[in-house]
């Protein structure tokens, strides 16, 4: 697959001009150089009207699909090919001057009123370059800030917040430090009642010809303007306006209102409760009235205010129950103008249900060391108790083929369930205000799994109770106060047992066990919709257990047995557990993309373990790590692994770093290129040859892997197939790791293989 990719690469680079027209070139670069700082190149890119063909390596991929059809044909495949390629980009000298148009008044924009933009063209062998110069001078600066108020209540209350203006003297003018201006101080008069005024009441003279290269502002606010009934605009004071009544249409159908206009509307009912009215069809309400007035911000005799209106309408979208949340102010009749008169406005709250019930099965493939599959059965209710509590159950079935020298299967079953509440359950606690801000939830979970393991099988118990809110639009806080896990291994096979007792480390960790302690998450991302934005994700991890626990069999007085307190009789884990996420997506273009990723994360066990849990240990390779290993197969450290038994790798601390190169084919087809680093590594001497952390040896122990990966977009779920390839393996004997000769590294690692396909769903990371 990599060599066919690489020769229709190869192919698209050698054809580009086969249909470009003899009188014409082919548009095959865009240069901008700067001739000084102040202004970055990227900037200027999209002011640029004409953009070459796509390119993916440097190659265009798309231009050469497009190529392997014949013009002249309409039948398969050739029409095929021309509509998932793309056609030549003939260079438009016409564009290349409009853009030169752009640039300037862009620069003009950034305060560069006298920049000079030029462009050059340089054509060879039907090719074309454009490069497009920008010569600047010093940049004009703000001398002073004037004020033109028409209105002077308006006025009063800019100098009342004047210190927040985004204008500031001696700064280089910039026309989008002007839009910024508007947009906050439009919204500062709309938060204190203003409801009829808008960012088109403000303007901004600027006054250029003063010299010295200094320009002065005019900072204005016009007065409202309005039709009188001889149909005469006049102008008048800006009013204040209250709140008169809210309407709440707690089950509105868009399609009914539609379809039957006024009538709709009239057929509902009205209630009154708590100072709101709501209007419905008469049933009996699937939401509580209760819950929907404490997600409100805006009462009745309140003033306007466009904060309150917009936090109103993301908390009632973050009780995940609505699917459209739609908020409009209508003026009261009868009101004055006068400016000692506040007027009125009644709100209008249109909500629309989810469907509050939903069933799904989910199927999986999976491919570790072998193939298999599975099964999930999943319910879902969005309003189980009428408060929009989310309620989850999930019940999964799963069986896989292990190979090793043999075929072995493993089977899982299990249940899942969990209930999540629009607000924190805290005893002794009153949270009105906190959810207000913060729009927290509290969600309980519950989950039974049992697994039947080629060497041993064990059952698994949890619950937890988790709070979670949001501080801002982009960081989420997750804390777990209580998280309870039993482990129970019923059986297990003698040869195995000896294995693990060879190494006390080992020994440690698969044992009945009790897991008793708390978390906490911290995930930031600042994605947005706009998907030409580079964006930033981080998630932080850090858990404890067994504190409580101890403290408690201390207090008691209780002895321990083999060395460790037992509740319920069995030991309980003492550790502390941290991991860090890092993510940073570069947006190349529209087609392409760069992923980098690191982690970090480390597991210390003390007190009443001498061993971290195996369910917490950390593991390498699989879909989402170093993907030229099996999951579970790599590591610890420099440590050879037995390859006729079962391997089960796992340990205390792990570091890993990806790189990715993704980019769109065709149709839903998506490939990456990835380059995979990382190993992990025991805490204390295991008695594991090779296991364990030393600074010193990091680099020595780096697992290094690369391949080409395949996914299928089908927007609900996207379908990825990787194969990576060993570029370096620790495990390797005394000398270099890096592997020169694949038939030398099968026989050194007695048959160890170099290339590895896995399978996953949604994208690694």
């Amino acid at each position: 697959m990599l060599l066919v990719f690489a020769l229709f690469l190869l192919f698209s680079a050698c054809h580009p001009t086969r249909y470009v027209p003899q009188d014409a070139s082919l548009l095959d670069k865009n240069h901008v150089s700067v001739n000084r700082e102040g202004i970055n190149r990227g900037t200027l890119e999209p002011f640029i009207k004409q953009k070459p063909n796509k390119r993916i390596f440097g190659m265009r991929f798309h231009l050469g699909l497009y190529n392997l059809s014949n013009v002249k044909k309409e039948g398969w495949p050739h029409s095929w090919l021309r509509k998932i390629g793309e056609e030549p980009v003939i260079y438009d000298p016409y564009l290349t001057g409009k853009s030169v148009e752009q640039i300037r008044s862009y620069v003009a924009s950034k305060g560069y009123f006298d920049a000079r933009v030029t462009d050059t063209v340089r054509t060879e062998k039907q090719k074309s370059e454009v490069f497009y110069n920008v010569a600047l001078k010093s940049p004009y600066r703000i001398r002073s800030l004037h004020y033109e108020f028409a209105d002077s209540l308006i006025g009063s209350w800019f100098y009342f917040d004047s210190l927040n203006c985004l204008i500031v003297r001696g700064k280089r003018y910039d026309v989008d430090v002007l839009q910024a201006e508007q947009q906050r101080f439009e919204k500062f008069i709309k938060d204190r009642g203003f409801y009829g005024f808008s960012r088109e009441h403000i303007y901004f003279r600027v006054d250029s010809t003063i010299g010295n290269r200094q320009v002065d502002i005019y900072y204005g606010i016009r007065q409202f303007a309005r039709v009188d009934e001889n149909n005469r605009v006049t102008t008048l004071p800006h009013s204040l306006y209250r709140i008169r009544n809210v309407y709440i249409y707690p089950d509105f159908v868009p399609r009914d209102a539609l379809e039957r206009g006024e009538a709709y509307i009239r057929s509902l009912d009205t209630t009154e409760y708590g100072g709101y009215y709501f209007i419905s069809d008469g049933k009996k309400p699937d939401i509580r009235y209760d819950l929907l007035i404490q997600s409100l911000y805006l009462n009745p005799g309140s003033m306007f205010s466009l904060t309150n209106t917009e936090q109103t309408q993301s908390h009632l979208l973050g009780l995940k129950t609505y699917r459209l949340v739609n908020i409009f102010y209508t003026e009261v009749p009868g009101g004055g103008y006068r400016r000692e008169e506040e007027l009125r406005i009644d709100c209008n709250i249109q909500l629309t249900l989810l469907s509050q019930q939903s069933y799904r099965v989910e199927l999986e493939g999976t491919h570790s060391d072998g193939l298999g599959g599975a099964l999930n059965l999943v319910y879902q209710n969005k309003n189980l108790f009428r408060g929009a509590e989310l309620f989850n159950l999930k019940l999964k079935g799963a069986y896989e083929t292990l190979r090793q020298d043999t075929v072995m299967h493993s089977i899982e079953y299990g249940a899942e369930t969990s209930l999540r509440f629009p607000k924190f359950i805290l005893p002794f606690l009153k949270t009105e205000g906190f959810i207000k801000k913060y729009n927290p939830t509290t969600t309980l979970l519950a989950a039974y799994n049992y697994q039947k393991m080629p060497f041993y099988t064990r059952k698994m118990a949890n619950a937890t109770i988790g709070y979670n809110w949001n501080s801002n639009p982009y960081t989420t806080h997750i804390v777990n106060p209580l998280q309870l896990n039993i482990v129970m291994l019923d059986t297990i096979d003698p040869a195995f047992r000896e294995k693990i007792e060879s190494s006390s480390y080992l020994a440690y960790s698969y044992r009945d066990v009790t897991i008793l302690g708390s978390g906490y998450s911290l995930v930031f991302s600042n994605q947005t919709i706009k998907k030409s934005r580079d964006f930033w994700f981080f998630r932080f991890n850090a858990e404890t257990s067994g504190n409580l626990l101890e403290f408690i069999s201390t207090l008691a007085g209780q002895e321990k047995k083999d060395g460790s307190y037992n509740v319920f009789g069995r030991p309980f884990a003492q550790y502390i557990r941290a991991d860090l996420d890092l993510r940073y997506n570069l947006i190349i273009n529209d087609v392409s993309s760069v992923v980098y990723r690191g982690f970090i994360g480390a597991a210390i066990p003390y007190g009443n373990s001498q061993a971290i849990p195996f369910e917490k240990q950390y593991f390498g390779g699989g879909a989402n790590g170093i993907r030229a290993w099996q999951v579970r197969t790599l590591g610890p450290g420099s440590h050879v692994p037995d390859r006729s038994s079962f391997l089960n790798q796992t340990a205390d601390i792990k570091l890993e770093t990806n790189i990715e190169y993704r980019f769109k084919l065709f149709w839903i087809l998506e490939s990456a290129f990835f380059v995979d680093a990382g190993n992990i590594w025991s805490y204390r001497d295991n008695s594991i040859e090779g296991a364990q952390f030393h600074f010193r040896n990091v680099m020595k122990d780096m697992a290094v892997g690369t391949g080409i990966g395949l996914r299928f977009n089908l927007d609900f779920v996207l379908i990825r197939a990787d194969a990576g390839m060993k570029l370096r393996d620790p495990s390797l004997p005394a000398g270099s790791k890096w592997i020169s000769n694949w038939k030398d590294y099968s026989d050194k690692t007695e048959g160890g293989k170099i290339f590895t396909f896995v399978l996953g769903i949604g994208y690694p990371f």
